[in-house]
């Protein structure tokens, strides 16, 4: 199944529902929605909420540090929500929690 993303904001927040495999695929869906989101000023924070993923490559590793890196520079904070089984062990084995706040 080609992955999902779903936009909500609410006040400062946005959070990008992620369903299905999040792979190279996803590439041009993922970027396009979080450039959306960082063109908004008001938006202080986003949550990439991983609940729904049931797979997940070294692409949309490479494409969250994308998203890392055009972020920073705006302060936007960044979240990885709700990661669990094998997409969370591979967020970890990967050190991403060095990286993202991961809950």
């Amino acid at each position: 199944m080609p992955m999902q993303i779903a936009i909500n904001e609410a006040g400062q927040n946005a959070t990008l529902r992620l369903e299905g495999r999040f792979d190279f695929n996803a590439s041009r869906e993922f970027r396009d929605s979080y450039e959306r989101i960082l063109s908004r000023r008001e938006i202080e924070s986003i949550d990439v909420d991983l609940s729904a993923v049931n797979y997940l490559d070294s692409s949309a590793l490479g494409m969250l540090l994308l998203l890392r890196e055009k972020a920073e520079p705006t302060g936007v904070k960044l979240a990885l929500v709700n990661s669990r089984g094998a997409v969370r062990q591979i967020l970890e084995v990967a050190n991403f929690h060095k990286l993202f706040v991961l809950r």
